[in-house]
C-alpha cells in the first residue's frame, strides 16, 4: 500500500509539473509597445476615425471598438495601458490601475469595461484556463471612495450602506455560455463591523480552473449602485497576467480525486494541518465570502486569529489550483 501511494505522488507530481512547466502560457501584456505613461485605446492618428481590431499577448486575443463620433473615445472591448496614475478622480483617468502598475510592478496592463469578451487563440481555444490577476481601475475606485457627480460614495453618510462591485466571468464553449461563473468583487461594504469594508486597490489572483474548457470568457461587472440608465459606479477594471494552460484534461483530474489532500483536525481550534499526495507551493484560507485571509507556504497554519465559523483551504502548485477544502474553525 505504500509502495502504491508513492507510485500515486510521482505519477501526480509528473503530471502537474509537466502542466506547469510546458504547458501554461501567460498573457503578460509586456509583448505590447507604449510610450511612458500612455495607453493604446484603438484610436489612429486620426482619432475621428472609428475602428474595430483586436491585439494580443499570450494565448489571449482582446477585441477592441473605438468610436470616431463626438470627437473619438473607446466605447467597448479592452485598452492596454501602462498609466501609473492612482489619485486622479474622473473619466480623464479611465486607463489607469489603482496600484499604478501592473502585477508585479510590470509596466503594461489591460483595461476592460463591463460586457468584454476575451478569446482564446488555437493553442488555448477549447482548453483550460489557470486564472488571472485583477484590479480596480483609479476612476472606479476613487469614484467608489469618494462618490461623484453620477455615482454615489460607498457606505453612504454612515459607511453602514451595503454596497458592493462585482466581477462575474463566464465561459463559452462551441458558441454556447456556460451556466457556472466565477466571481469576484472588487469592493464590498456588507459587513457588520465597517472596518472591514474594502475597495481593492492591489493585484489579486482569481482562480477559473472550476470553468473548465472555453474558448473565450464573457466579464460583467454589476454594482449596488445603479439608476435609471444603469449602473452608477463606472464600469471598468485592470486585468494582468492572464494563465491558459493549454490542455483539454490534466490538472483537473488530479484535483477531482477524493484523496487529493486531508485537513486535520477539523473542526480545528489552534492550528490545522494539510496533508496532501500532489506537492503544493503555497495554500490560502478565504472566509466564506471569498476574501483572503491568510496566505502561506507551510502545511502546519495557525488559526488563533480567526473568528469561529466556516473557511476553506485552498492548495496551489504555482498558480494552480490543487484542491479545495471546508474545514470549521472552534
Amino acid at each position: 500500500m505504500k509502495k502504491q501511494l508513492q507510485n500515486m505522488v510521482i505519477v501526480a507530481t509528473i503530471a502537474l509539473a509537466s502542466i506547469t512547466t510546458t504547458a501554461q502560457t501567460t498573457a503578460d501584456l509586456q509583448n505590447l509597445s507604449l510610450s511612458p505613461n500612455s495607453y493604446w485605446n484603438g484610436s489612429t492618428s486620426n482619432p475621428t476615425v472609428s475602428t474595430s481590431g483586436t491585439f494580443t499577448s499570450g494565448n489571449c486575443i482582446f477585441p477592441n471598438t473605438y468610436n470616431g463620433n463626438f470627437g473619438g473615445y473607446w466605447e467597448s472591448g479592452w485598452a492596454y495601458s501602462n498609466m501609473k496614475d492612482s489619485s486622479t478622480a474622473g473619466s480623464g483617468n479611465q486607463y489607469s490601475a489603482r496600484s499604478a502598475v501592473g502585477y508585479t510592478n510590470s509596466t503594461n496592463y489591460a483595461v476592460g469595461q463591463g460586457g468584454s469578451v476575451l478569446k482564446f487563440n488555437t493553442t488555448a481555444q477549447g482548453k483550460q484556463m489557470a486564472g488571472f490577476y485583477v484590479n480596480n481601475n483609479t476612476f472606479a475606485a476613487i469614484s467608489m471612495r469618494d462618490g461623484d457627480m453620477f455615482a454615489k460614495k460607498f457606505g453612504g453618510t454612515t459607511g453602514n450602506d451595503p454596497d458592493w462591485f462585482k466581477l462575474k466571468i463566464q465561459k463559452y464553449l462551441g458558441g454556447v455560455i456556460g451556466t457556472d461563473s466565477v466571481t469576484f468583487y472588487l469592493a464590498d461594504y456588507r459587513f457588520t463591523n465597517n472596518t472591514q469594508d474594502y475597495i481593492v486597490k492591489t493585484w489579486q489572483y482569481v482562480n477559473l480552473t472550476s470553468l473548465g474548457n472555453a474558448d473565450s470568457l464573457i466579464f460583467t461587472l454589476s454594482s449596488s449602485d445603479n439608476g435609471s440608465f444603469g449602473m452608477n459606479t463606472p464600469s471598468y477594471f485592470c486585468l494582468d497576467n492572464f494563465t491558459t494552460l493549454n490542455v483539454v484534461t490534466g490538472l483537473n483530474d488530479i484535483k477531482n480525486s477524493e484523496s487529493e489532500s486531508v485537513l486535520y483536525p477539523n473542526p480545528a481550534q489552534h492550528q490545522i494541518t494539510i496533508r496532501s499526495i500532489v506537492a503544493f507551493t503555497s495554500a490560502e484560507i478565504v472566509n466564506q465570502l471569498g476574501q483572503v485571509i491568510i496566505t502561506t507556504t507551510q502545511n502546519t497554519i495557525a488559526l488563533t486569529d480567526l473568528q469561529t465559523g466556516i473557511y476553506f483551504i485552498k492548495t496551489y502548485n504555482n498558480a494552480q489550483l490543487i484542491s479545495t477544502k471546508k474545514f470549521i474553525k472552534n
